[in-house]
């Protein structure tokens, strides 16, 4: 039996009330950060600097002001990725005109807060999925979460072509701000990260004519475990993150995209779009500059991350959004659904348009 390669049947999106400008933002760092650094406004250009205009809350800018337990932001977390991810969802369905009944599986991707059961569990029944519907819950896998979640619901929907899959990404990353926390890297977090959440739903059977997913591709560096990631304190998740990404990027994406595309019989010159996770401008021109990118390549990356600030796994799911607007259909073009994560770890998703 030949398997059938699954397709984007639709993307949607949705972002919380609460939308922070960059000046707003870097206007409340300095009050919180100049009794640590006293040198703050040297630290400051790092707002100006990120190529972000604004970004979207589920709670107003008054809120980070002041002190929150873990429990009252996780209880926070449950409430808003809940209703965030099934205003993504039902839109969702309703671009690829799937009735929520028919969905086969649902793969739920987020890192920025905990639920047991899943969030999944509260969701299908919002939406109305069938009681029956495969859960798949993916927790942990950060900014690399959008692609990599992806990547798992093709696999499944490639296995059991009969029934729509439905991926849904959220991420509330401004719940985890620790007040207290005076680091250097919640000051970086502070400039960049934001709330969003996103769906997708991929259809088997040849329906559809949205981008085929050709395959995906995984790596797990060794001995790079602290680059990113939270550690676990009184107050919650507190943030963790090198500043070896862009040079990891310098590094290792060439030659891990060489040999994402040798595993399909492909090549690097293959590739001709490129979704890509905004994980911030460092890292946009590290893509364009190991990749040898023409001028414009990034544009929709850096359009989301001007727009919407750094989302975490959802970052990327963003931006296929927004390719999906100018789908070049038919052209038989390939390109990669790529983002990196804490592992420290590569997802990449090829495609053929």
């Amino acid at each position: 039996m030949t398997s059938i390669n699954p397709r984007v049947l639709s993307v949607a999106t949705a972002v919380p009330p609460h939308q922070v400008s960059q000046e707003t933002a870097r206007d409340f760092a300095r009050l919180m950060f100049s009794e640590t650094f006293r040198d703050v406004e040297r630290l400051l250009p790092v707002f100006d600097n990120s190529g972000i205009e604004s970004r979207y809350f589920c709670v107003p800018p008054e809120w980070f002001g002041e002190d929150h337990g873990f429990p009252e932001k996780n209880a926070l977390y449950v409430e808003h990725a809940t209703d965030l991810s099934a205003k993504a969802a039902s839109r969702a369905l309703g671009k690829a005109g799937v009735d929520a009944g028919d969905v086969g599986a649902i793969f739920f991707v987020s890192t920025s807060g905990i639920s047991t059961p899943s969030l999944d569990a509260r969701l299908m029944f919002r939406l109305g999925l069938p009681e029956n519907v495969r859960r798949v819950p993916i927790w942990g896998l950060g900014c690399a979460g959008g692609a990599a979640g992806l990547a798992r619901a093709s696999e499944y929907a490639r296995a059991y072509p009969e029934k729509p899959v439905l991926l849904v990404g959220v991420e509330l990353c401004g719940l985890t701000f620790l007040k207290g926390d005076r680091s250097k890297s919640n000051l970086i977090a502070t400039s960049l990260f934001a709330d969003g959440a996103a769906a997708v739903v991929l259809g088997g059977e040849g329906v559809g004519t949205g981008p085929e997913l050709q395959g995906s591709y995984s790596t797990t560096w060794p001995g790079t475990e602290d680059v990113m990631g939270w550690d676990v304190v009184e107050g919650g998740l507190k943030v963790r993150f090198a500043k070896s990404v862009p040079v990891i990027v310098h590094d290792k994406m060439r030659g891990n995209l060489e040999a994402a595309c040798n595993s399909l019989d492909l090549s690097l010159k293959d590739l001709q779009h490129f979704v890509l996770h905004p994980g911030g401008p460092k890292v946009l021109e590290a893509y364009e500059e190991t990749l040898g990118m023409s001028h414009g390549s990034l544009d929709l990356s850096w359009e989301i991350l001007r727009n919407y600030g750094n989302m975490s796994s959802v970052s990327v799911l963003f931006v296929l959004e927004r390719f999906l607007e100018s789908y070049p259909s038919g052209s038989g073009e390939y390109g990669t659904i790529s983002a990196l994560g804490p592992g420290f770890s590569a997802e990449h998703v090829l495609f053929r348009c």
